[in-house]
């Protein structure tokens, strides 16, 4: 028992975000609405009426409330907030930093979210806000970049957090995270859907569904990420140095592009790829993510086949040097998705590309 309160003590000790998992509050909750009177530190940026809950409360307790039944994952309180409603209805959480993030330096930021078991819709995104300044806007509904710039002098790192296996679990708790390079200008971080409901990605989970996507949230974090060094190979051949590659970002292979027509793997691109093994392999607790890509020459069908052939090659290659398959996903995306021109012989051979995205392990 001890060790685990230590854990947590030093894990909101390096914390960001003040009152993290909604544990301190000005009054117990009593009402609905009632997160931006509520809880200590946090406000919301809109109107949206944001809830609270809490174990002390028996209106707007826990586990037991009016969207369904969650035990807390932190303590006894979290927050509750419609990420998706009627005529575009949105609430969002607002909170402070403890300081100005440094310019350049990566942070990660992540939260505890459960679905509502009373939700009609789930959604597949959160977004990720933050500001140089606070925010109070007489709005209800999305927080778009068209509000956020009619504010003069404010700045803004805006980034969104898409997974697939978070945004339809009503049991459990599901962390999700990202990672992101600073602007320097970071004092506030709001958390929402800052989408409209036809922007919105989104599905039913009911039958003639007509209300909303409403989740749970607990636990706030904001760290400064823990960079991975630089490795080499046990060879101490210099074409074989690992670099440090940011996490959940799109990376392009230097030196893995196609012959015209072909998804042979030669030998200069075995080399990028010994590079990402090598890195792989001294962090055990990342996957990666191939997508392969074609120009635009030949049929869709047919360039599809071609690009799930590309990066299959890949990921194959990187299982054969010693990557487990469970660590590895790839998809062709055909010449959906060009990233020069292909008028050009040179736009098309930048076009015929293998890129990937490096992530902690789900």
């Amino acid at each position: 028992m001890f060790t685990y309160f230590w854990c947590i003590a030093n894990l909101l000790s390096q914390n960001l975000i003040q009152n993290p998992s909604f544990e301190q509050y000005d009054a117990c909750p009593a009402r609905l609405g009632n997160f931006e009177t509520d809880v200590a530190h946090w406000s919301t940026p809109t109107k949206g009426s944001t809830d609270y809950f809490n174990g002390c409360s028996t209106i707007m307790g826990t586990p037991e409330n009016f969207n369904g039944t969650q035990p807390p994952d932190f303590g006894k309180g979290y927050a509750g907030l419609y990420l998706y409603a009627p005529d575009d209805y949105r609430e969002y959480i607002q909170v402070p930093l403890t300081q100005t993030l440094e310019k350049g330096k990566t942070y990660q930021v992540s939260f505890h979210v459960s679905l509502a078991e009373r939700s009609d819709f789930a959604v597949k995104d959160f977004g990720v806000l933050f500001s140089k300044d606070k925010l109070d806007l007489n709005i209800k509904k999305e927080l778009s970049k068209m509000h956020m710039y009619k504010i003069v002098g404010n700045a803004y790192n805006f980034m969104e957090i898409g997974y697939t296996n978070f945004y339809r679990d009503t049991k459990d708790w599901v962390v999700v995270s990202t990672r992101f390079a600073a602007k320097g200008t970071e004092n506030y971080m709001i958390i929402g859907n800052f989408k409209n409901n036809a922007g919105t990605r989104k599905f039913k989970i009911k039958k003639g569904a007509k209300q909303g996507a409403y989740y749970y949230l607990d636990m706030v974090a904001l760290n400064l990420a823990k960079s991975i060094g630089s490795i080499v190979n046990s060879s101490h051949d210099p074409d074989l140095e690992t670099e440090n590659y940011e996490l959940d970002k799109i990376h392009v292979f230097k030196n893995v592009l196609f012959n015209f027509d072909e998804f042979k793997l030669l030998d200069s691109a075995k080399t990028d790829v010994q590079k990402i093994y090598n890195y792989l392999d001294a962090n055990k607790s990342l996957q990666i993510t191939v997508d392969g890509h074609t120009d635009n020459i030949g049929t869709s069908s047919y360039n599809q086949y071609l690009s799930d052939r590309r990066c299959s090659a890949v990921a194959k290659y990187l299982i054969e040097l010693g990557v487990s398959e469970d660590r590895i996903s790839w998809k062709g995306h055909g010449g959906s998705a060009p990233i020069a021109s292909n008028e050009t012989e040179e736009g098309r051979q930048k076009n015929r590309r293998v890129a990937f995205i490096i992530s902690e392990k789900d």
